[in-house]
Parts: C-alpha cells; structure tokens; sequence
C-alpha cells in the first residue's frame, strides 16, 4: 500500500512513494551498522563540523522544508518555518556540547575501591531506531538525531506515514553534510514493519514519541528483546491560576499554549484549572481571545490556525467535544466542525467537564481547551494530579510559597512557572506515569543511548 502526503488543507493527495521492501529495510539496517562501526572511531571534532553543515543546509532550504511541513501536515507557515531554525539550534547545541557532556569522570580518590584510578567513560551504543509522529515533523526526529549523531550512533527513521516528504528530506540531511553513508536513513515502513526492524540484532535501542498504545507496544518488544526505550508519549498538561497571577499575561500565554500547532502537541496545555476568584474574568478573556483566532490556509502568513493533521484526528475530537456536549458541558467558543473544505476544528472553550466525559481523562489533540474552577490549591493540584498522564505542567502565581508548593507537588516531568511549556536544548524533556520513560535533550538526552562504562585499574 502506498504511502501518501495528503494535504490536510485541501483533502487532496500531493503525492505517493511505495514503501521500502524488506530487502531494502535489510539493506539500509546493514548500511547503518556499518556507518556505526566507522562513526565510533571518528572524533568529536570530526562529528561537530559536520553537524554545523547540517545545521546550515537545513536553514539553507528553510523555505522548502517549512513548506514540506505545511503541506504534510498543516501547520500555519510561519511556525513552520520556526521549527526549521529550532531543529538548527538544537544541532548546534550537541556540535558545541556533545563532547563536554560525554567528558570522562575519574573518581576523585581512587584508593577507596583499591585502584590507582577509576571512574567512568561513555561510548555509544550502535544503530537507534527513531519511531517519530508527524507533528513536529522536523523538530521531533531532529532533537534525537543531533545527540544520537554526536554520540557516534547511527540512527534508522521510521516516520510517520502522513509525512513521507519531510522523512525523505532527513534521509539524505546527514550524508550531504559528510557524515559516514547509511549514518541516518529513513525506512519507507507501515508501523506494521516496526516490530520486524526492533528484533533485528544490529539494532540497539528505540525512541518512540507518540501516543500511548503506540508506546507500549514498542516498550514490550523492546522489552522482551532486552532493548533500551525512551518513550514520550501522551500528555494532557493542567495550566493552573492561582489569585496572584498577572490575568492578562495568563490568558494571553494561555491561548497560545492551548492551540499553538493547531492544537496538535503533547506539551500543549489542554487543561486550564483556574481559582474561583479569577474563573470568571479569566474564562470571559479567554473565550474572547481564543474565538478571535484566525483559522484558515496554512500557507497564508496571517493564518493562526490550520486544519489538523488528519481527518481521522478531526473527527476524533469533534466526537469528544460531542460528548462533553450531551453530558452538560457549556461552550464558550467554537465546539463546531466549520463548513468548508479541510480537516478543520473551531478552536473551542468549555467549561462543566465532569468526569463521566470523555475530554476529563483523554488528550483532545487539536484547539479544545477545558477549564475547571477550583476552591484553592489543594483541589487544583487533585484536578492537575488526577489524570494517567505527567508529561509538563504549568503553575501561574506571584506567590512565592505557592510556587514551591506546586512544584514540588505536580506530579510531571516540567513545570514552567508563569510560562508556557516550551522544549529547549538545554533542558531535558520528557514525562512520568504514561507519558513516557527516559528524557530527551540537555546532557541527559545524550546520554540516554551511550553505554556508561565503569573504568578501574589496579
């Protein structure tokens, strides 16, 4: 079955590839080990100047990749292109990085475990596959492949199927940048093909970001094949408000936080859990302000929301805020399907979300905000708490024992304190309980795939 872009604007396939068949996986597994074998031997100088090329041929074709993105998967143009200097960043941060935070650590006093020196050393693992959504299309396979790379791994993408354009465009990034042939390719597979490739032996380890069933899945093969994981998965982010906020500043950040990206991230912040003494100034601007966003042709630069990705997660969605709808939640903006063409979605407000709906305990991923009102710190952080995921958080007070009290206390991988959750090189990423295992990004994330080796001499 072929694997298709089809424009989430128009509804139209753009264009068709036929998969890779399994002589082709077998191939580009065989071309990855073998690059692996020649990458470990390289040096940190070496990896760095060609990650900075890759970096500046990226911003090179910045217009021809964030166009690739929008037509993929309908992110609105301007962030599109955006996401293309984050990926360049984040590859210029491993270029400079890498090597200080690969740095081996001596003991400081070796007589201790009876040696004349000891300590620690880090060395890769050897071929990553990277099982990457469509998103972020650049950012989510990039923040892995920079690290990976600078590590001395090699790294196989399977991406998603709705972004074979973007997939293809990384498969060549590496090699035209001077990196060892086969170092990182992209495997043209169903998810159905995944299993086959994680079993094969010269592959080591596995990334996933994606939803949670897709996790668990790959977390179980991996499992049984003895295999590292970094999982990150679903989220569905409490955005809490306490009394002293500055209001206008958290609504403004709110509106963005809710619906950047069509709605479509993890990291969004879905769950709006305000204090009754502001609820209703806050629920008023907030509705005002989500309702005036304009929704149309990701491709237009005014555009500041686009269709979702897919038809399937439109309906989805509608389906959820349907039934939030019948079992008594109010609308307070969009909750409509618009009538034209395009995977389309009303970035919408409600409020009375009660358990026994289905928006309580599901991610919605796409422009749905809910927003709940709370008596005082306690029942926020049961609301903020109360859900299987833990991926970020976000706490709005100028209360300095009610910051540390939540921070202490959200049980999630982030918290950003009158802010909007935002990834950065520089800091690690990731979740707890269901959504995810391991982190990405900072030291951390490069650490992930690298065997940590104790060194001791007599």
């Amino acid at each position: 079955m072929p694997i298709a872009t089809l424009n989430p604007f128009t509804g139209q396939v753009e264009r068709t590839f036929e998969p890779h068949s399994d002589a082709e996986v077998d191939e580009r597994i065989a071309r990855a080990d073998a690059a692996f074998r020649e990458l470990r031997g390289t040096s940190f100088a070496n990896r760095a100047e060609w990650m900075l090329r890759a970096a500046d041929l990226l911003e090179n074709d910045v217009e021809e990749c964030a166009r690739l993105i929008t037509i993929e998967m309908g992110r609105p143009i301007a962030a599109a292109r955006a996401e293309v200097h984050k990926c360049a960043k984040g590859m210029r941060y491993y270029a400079a990085h890498a090597e200080e935070f690969l740095a081996p650590e001596t003991l400081a006093d070796p007589s201790t475990v009876n040696a004349s020196r000891a300590g620690t050393r880090y060395a890769p693992i050897g071929v990553v596959l990277a099982v990457m959504p469509w998103n972020y299309p650049l950012w989510q396979v990039l923040r892995f492949a920079a690290p990976a790379l600078m590590a001395g791994n090699a790294g196989l993408l399977k991406h998603a199927s709705n972004v074979p354009q973007s997939a293809l465009y990384l498969d060549t990034l590496f090699t035209r940048a001077g990196f060892p042939q086969g170092a990182f390719q992209t495997l043209l597979i169903p998810a159905s093909g995944v299993e086959r490739v994680l079993r094969d032996p010269r592959v080591k380890a596995a990334t996933l970001t994606g939803s949670e069933p897709a996790g668990r899945s790959l977390g179980s093969i991996a499992g049984s094949e003895v295999k590292h994981v970094v999982l990150e998965l679903g989220g569905s982010d409490p955005f809490v408000v306490m009394p002293s906020a500055d209001l206008d500043r958290a609504v403004e950040v709110a509106v963005t936080a809710r619906n950047q990206n069509n709605g479509q991230s993890c990291i969004a912040a879905k769950r709006f859990i305000v204090h009754a003494d502001v609820f209703d100034e806050f629920t008023r601007l907030f509705a005002q302000r989500v309702a005036a966003l304009k929704v149309g042709d990701p491709l237009d630069e005014s555009t500041e929301v686009g269709p979702l990705a897919t038809e399937s997660g439109r309906d989805e969605l509608e389906q959820q805020v349907a039934d939030a709808v019948a079992k008594g939640a109010t609308v307070l903006a969009g909750g409509t399907v618009p009538d034209r063409d395009g995977w389309f979605y009303e970035p919408t407000v409600l409020t009375g979300v009660t358990p026994e709906m289905r928006l309580y305990a599901e991610e919605a991923f796409g422009p749905v905000a809910t927003v709940y009102r709370v008596r005082d710190r306690e029942e926020a952080l049961a609301i903020a708490n109360g859900t299987t995921f833990g991926l970020s958080s976000a706490i709005w007070t100028n209360d300095a024992d009610e910051e540390e009290w939540f921070t202490g206390n959200l049980d999630a991988g982030a918290v950003f304190v009158n802010g909007m959750t935002v990834s950065f090189p520089e800091l690690p990423f990731g979740g707890v309980k269901d959504s995810g295992v391991g982190r990405e990004l900072a030291a951390a994330g490069i650490r992930e795939f690298c065997n940590l080796k104790t060194v001791w001499k007599a």
